[in-house]
């Protein structure tokens, strides 16, 4: 199967989106871990904002991340002729 320029325009445009969520995946999860005593210092609702990421923090951006991606992929699959779902 030949590749056309749309299938490459839709698959470079899925990889930067990609590639862009899974920098901020990085930076919630490792960063924020590795530096969690000095992020102790601010104080958000009366806990130490290292304590919130870990606790909670983090698990709301893993969901706004998958929440964006699917609505993002959505998008693009319409915008590309390949979406497979219900027509809205």
């Amino acid at each position: 199967m030949q590749l056309t320029q749309k299938h490459v325009e839709y698959w470079h445009k899925n990889l930067a989106v990609t590639g862009i969520l899974l920098f901020i995946w990085f930076v919630v999860t490792f960063v924020a871990s590795f530096y969690a005593r000095e992020l102790n210092s601010v104080v958000i609702l009366g806990f130490p904002l290292g304590f919130y990421m870990g606790a909670q923090g983090s698990l709301v951006v893993y969901v706004l991340i998958i929440w964006y991606y699917a609505r993002y992929m959505n998008k693009l699959d319409q915008e590309y002729g390949v979406h497979e779902g219900e027509d809205d």
